[in-house]
């Protein structure tokens, strides 16, 4: 079932907006920084600029769909699009195969949206599909064998996929089938054989406004089981919940790590090989 988005006050962006975003990251790449300016549809003259484009931000927006046109982003090598309103991503996005980083968390993904063409991203190292509605990945990812970071939080599965057991990174807490400690409770359970603990470097702070509402609903839940309220209302006093917004930041939830704020950084993380067993 595919629901329609609603309607959103749309940011066009020109041709002549996108080449004065454009800039020179300090590794020499051309980066394109549209994110968080409310678009609700694929920028068309970014097709103008394929071959100039490698590293695209479109995260905090208001897409819903990607076209097939994206396909012709071939440059590409990072594509952030975090924190939008998309429910499927198209086949032609495996034509993008220079592309190492993918984040597509806090989404409104389904299983029945991915594509298996994404099984031919064969350079890709960090994969976050994160705060989606994901019970299972297309079996033709499997071909993935360069993944050293994937981000499975916060999504429906009962089972991971096997082939994510080879990677470095992984994060896969708040599913199904995955404890309170973010090990895994099925298959392997008890056995020595789960994977430990590991508590996140940083943590990307998200706007309540820029998550669905399933995810804030969610969100919203953590937040009340962490202080003990199961997130009724009315369950603290005033001050207690002024002493929580003081400590907790108002109005923001933690939930996407791998998407810094400042995504230079998340940028640069990601060339530096991992030095320890820490995962985002």
């Amino acid at each position: 079932m595919v629901v329609k988005c609603a309607r959103a006050k749309r940011t066009k962006v020109t041709l002549k907006m996108a080449k004065k975003a454009l800039k020179v990251t300090a590794e020499g790449r051309q980066r394109l920084d549209l994110s968080n300016l409310g678009i609700a549809a694929f920028p068309k003259c970014l097709a103008e600029m394929a071959a100039n484009v490698e590293e695209l931000d479109l995260s905090r927006n208001a897409l819903c769909k990607l076209p097939a046109a994206v396909g012709e982003l071939t440059s590409l090598r990072w594509l952030d699009l975090h924190s939008n309103k998309l429910q499927a991503l198209p086949e032609a996005l495996g034509k993008l195969v220079a592309l190492t980083h993918l984040n597509v968390s806090n989404n409104r993904l389904r299983s029945a949206g991915l594509p298996a063409a994404l099984g031919l991203l064969a350079g890709l190292q960090s994969l976050n599909l994160g705060l989606n509605q994901l019970d299972s990945l297309p079996p033709a990812m499997e071909a993935l064998t360069g993944l050293q970071e994937v981000g499975l939080f916060d999504n429906l599965f009962t089972q991971l996929p096997a082939f994510v057991a080879a990677v470095g990174r992984l994060n896969a807490k708040r599913n199904p089938c995955t404890d309170g400690r973010g090990a895994e409770t099925g298959a392997g359970a008890g056995t020595g054989t789960e994977r430990p603990r590991i508590r996140a470097k940083t943590l990307h702070l998200v706007p309540e406004s820029s998550l669905c509402e399933d995810c804030l609903h969610r969100c919203t839940q953590d937040r009340g089981n962490t202080r003990g309220d199961g997130g009724r209302p009315g369950a603290s006093t005033s001050e207690e919940e002024e002493e929580r917004r003081a400590t907790s930041y108002s109005e923001l939830t933690t939930p996407n790590s791998i998407a810094a704020a400042n995504q230079d950084a998340w940028r640069l993380r990601g060339q530096t090989p991992p030095t320890g067993p820490e995962s985002h």
